[in-house]
């Protein structure tokens, strides 16, 4: 009876993991252009050179090792099956042939060195990053991307990338329903490019180690705090291209996706004149005094998209983060406390010296005046000027 149930209980279970499978919930997600496919087995399709070397390095080793694998094991088969005893075939007694010798020495040193030569081509390639017409500095948050213009179109136009946050929501429920194809790889500012353009990425980090990658450029290069690193593309085709953070970097690695938009030239130059249009009306006088009002509201808006991910909108925090509902650092009366841990980061929280003398203002003055935290107290971008080494 035991043993019947069993077997009912497997027929069972084999029935659902069979109709989820072939249901049409379970395949809703589709192939995303310039990111993952639905069952995809073989590498991204290439959309730079260096990709192109690289897939056709991949298939040309993989055929080499297939067919060196198959000629070996052949006749080590045959000379098994030929020469049994069963037959009546007896050992050979001999010591040793220099004839033999010199052909297994030959023929893998050729056969190394046929393919280090195509292999050697590329990585030296790929490496190169001289004459580069547009230099972008990556650097790796916990958890979110920074990036700056450095040389080239743009130069002066820097921005976070984070997650967007209605994605971050999305899985925080559970991803129930269905979910769009570019789910947890949507951002809110993406790395933006010219087209046919060779791009020089360097790349950094400000805490732990990240790795900045994009599949169908052939990339990916480690971000390390204190060390500066660098990589290059140059897309041969417009359109919005997709990585991740590649290195293990602690609870929200899964966040922490690349988006690239590669753009005509013309395009190029307009977004350009639009960031830095941007940039100018976003910039603030440190000097400015501003209202509890005024500053809580463009707090609120900093909060949303740096803090929740971690501290959550309620403000409760999760695991390790702790809490600013109800913190005694929030509420203490010396506000240089909370300023000094938002500027340099304390245990598990990041630094955040790259946002502004406003924002930083702004979201300090938002926890101290938001959820069960009535301190009334209101931090001016001057005093975090002051505290900033």
């Amino acid at each position: 009876m035991k043993s019947h149930c069993y077997k009912l209980g497997y027929q069972l279970a084999s029935l659902l993991f069979a109709a989820a499978a072939f249901s049409p919930a379970a395949h809703a997600v589709n192939d995303l252009p310039g990111g993952p496919g639905v069952r995809q087995l073989n590498l991204h399709p290439a959309v730079t050179r260096i990709a192109e070397e690289q897939a056709w390095l991949h298939w040309f080793m993989l055929i080499a090792c297939t067919v060196i694998f198959i000629a070996v094991f052949s006749v080590m088969f045959y000379s098994i099956w030929k020469h049994r005893k069963a037959v009546g075939h007896k050992p050979a007694n001999f010591h040793e042939s220099v004839t033999v010798e010199v052909i297994w020495t030959i023929v893998p040193f050729l056969i190394v060195i046929g393919m280090a030569l195509p292999a050697t081509k590329v990585l030296v390639a790929s490496k190169d990053t001289t004459n580069a017409d547009l230099t972008v500095k990556a650097t790796g948050y916990q958890w979110k991307w920074g990036y700056d213009y450095i040389k080239g179109e743009g130069e002066g136009v820097s921005f976070l990338s984070t997650l967007d946050s209605t994605h971050r929501e999305m899985s925080n429920d559970g991803a129930k329903g269905a979910m769009p194809d570019d789910y947890l790889l949507k951002v809110d500012n993406p790395l933006v490019v010219p087209v046919n353009k060779k791009v020089r990425v360097i790349t950094t980090a400000n805490d732990v180690i990240h790795a900045w990658g994009v599949p169908a450029f052939g990339v990916k290069q480690d971000a390390i705090p204190g060390f500066v690193r660098d990589t290059w593309f140059r897309s041969e085709k417009t359109g919005d291209f997709y990585g991740q953070c590649y290195e293990l970097c602690g609870k929200e690695h899964a966040y922490m996706p690349i988006h690239v938009k590669v753009l005509s030239a013309a395009d190029y130059t307009k977004w350009v004149d639009g960031e830095k249009k941007k940039m100018a009306a976003l910039q603030d006088d440190p000097a400015k005094v501003w209202t509890l009002a005024d500053i809580t509201a463009r707090g609120e808006k900093v909060y949303a998209a740096n803090c929740a991910a971690c501290h959550q909108p309620n403000g409760k925090g999760a695991g390790p983060i702790l809490p600013l509902d109800g913190s005694p650092v929030v509420n203490d009366a010396d506000k240089s406390k909370q300023i000094q841990v938002v500027l340099n980061g304390r245990n598990a929280m990041p630094a955040w010296k790259q946002l502004s003398d406003t924002d930083i203002a702004a979201v300090i003055s938002f926890t101290k005046n938001n959820w069960s935290n009535h301190t009334g107290q209101l931090v001016q971008p001057a005093e975090v000027l002051a505290q900033r080494k």
